[in-house]
């Protein structure tokens, strides 16, 4: 929408994009926090998966930023077409068979409640069925306090200062020399110490259970953690931080559609991804304020619009679960946006293309060291 309606280039627009998620993510998660979990007595953010995704999110999110020097208006322009399709075409059908399996409860739940009656006229009552236990009822503030886990969101904000001041340190040495790259690696570990203590607790956690004959899932997600399955999120957080870095479309285009792929209901999923989002999304503005990539009143202002959104946003979507009683809508939502963008983004990326073609313009690879 910057590029369309604005008129911004990609990376402008990339930049400025990352301003408005910050403060779309940051009303969102003030908003979930306010929420509770909408089947269990647990925090609606799954603060192990958080943990486990935040690092490898802003680990890509620096390489993302880096390779934004560097690529080519068009290559970008493909990227956003391929990644934004394909995202979107399997959360669609993510959310088409999540919509199947609710409308099966929803005739379960019907004909549960419906009232048998003998031939002679009388009431046929199942005496096998418990009572319902009603949940118990919390104040906002109760509410509010249980869904805040003070130990891991420390790991959290640790992990993002780190990151941080790596920036803002490597922002004061000459770009591509000895003392440039030594602080671009050390990302590295600080990203993958985190990553393996959440991913070896969860895996050890999984296989306890498993020994046990407990078949409870550990956290929000329903996969099995196995090692296969623990690498695998280590790349697609990697790639959706990336992806966020390079297009600035936010590493929720990645994360959302992933988080339910393993088995997250959407509800959580959601408040999840945008709580990591709140965090890396930050760390990108640092970064593009860092390298003077957009005009700081329209960031400002952009940042204030979103965050109004962001809680419109909330409000309209709680209200739309609870007039429908179906989860799946979400999931709907973030592909029709995903393809939404796909479908502007391309039509503007080609149309773009094809006129710095006819003008000869430079379509190759820009040099990291001498681009800066």
């Amino acid at each position: 929408m910057l590029t369309l309606i604005i008129g911004f280039d990609t990376k402008s627009a990339a930049a400025l994009s990352k301003c408005m998620i910050m403060g779309a993510s940051t009303s969102s998660v003030f908003y979930n926090l306010r929420v509770r979990h909408p089947t269990k007595d647990v925090p609606i953010l799954d603060y192990d998966l958080a943990l486990l995704f935040q690092p490898m999110l802003m680990l890509g999110i620096t390489v993302g930023v880096a390779l934004s020097v560097v690529f080519p208006y068009w290559l970008i322009t493909v990227l956003i077409i391929i990644l934004f399709i394909g995202t979107s075409s399997r959360s669609f059908f993510k959310g088409t068979e999540m919509w199947k399996e609710e409308t099966l409860l929803k005739k379960e739940m019907a004909q549960a409640q419906t009232t048998f009656v003998n031939s002679r006229g009388e009431l046929l009552i199942d005496t096998e069925y418990d009572p319902l236990v009603p949940r118990e009822e919390k104040t906002p503030m109760q509410i509010f306090c249980s869904n805040l886990k003070w130990k891991r969101i420390l790991v959290l904000m640790i992990v993002w200062v780190s990151f941080l001041l790596l920036q803002v340190i490597k922002n004061d040495v000459k770009v591509c020399s000895v003392w440039y790259w030594v602080l671009f690696s050390l990302q590295f570990p600080i990203a993958l110490v985190v990553f393996w203590y959440e991913a070896m607790k969860l895996y050890k956690d999984y296989k306890k259970r498993m020994n046990t004959g407990n078949l409870e899932c550990i956290c929000e997600a329903s996969i099995e953690w196995t090692v296969l399955h623990i690498v695998f999120c280590a790349l697609c957080g990697i790639l959706g931080g990336t992806v966020g870095g390079l297009l600035g479309s936010g590493g929720g285009f990645i994360l959302g559609p992933l988080l339910i792929e393993i088995g997250v209901i959407p509800q959580v999923a959601s408040a999840t991804a945008t709580f990591v989002m709140m965090f890396s999304s930050s760390l990108s503005v640092v970064e593009f304020y860092l390298l003077k990539r957009f005009p700081i009143p329209y960031a400002l202002y952009l940042f204030t619009v979103s965050v109004l959104a962001g809680f419109v946003g909330q409000l309209f979507v709680r209200k739309l679960l609870r007039i429908l009683g179906r989860a799946s809508i979400i999931v709907f939502i973030l592909s029709g946006v995903i393809f939404a963008s796909a479908l502007t983004m391309g039509v503007i990326g080609i149309e773009r293309s094809i006129h710095m073609i006819q003008n000869h313009e430079f379509m190759g690879f820009l040099g990291f060291c001498s681009s800066q």
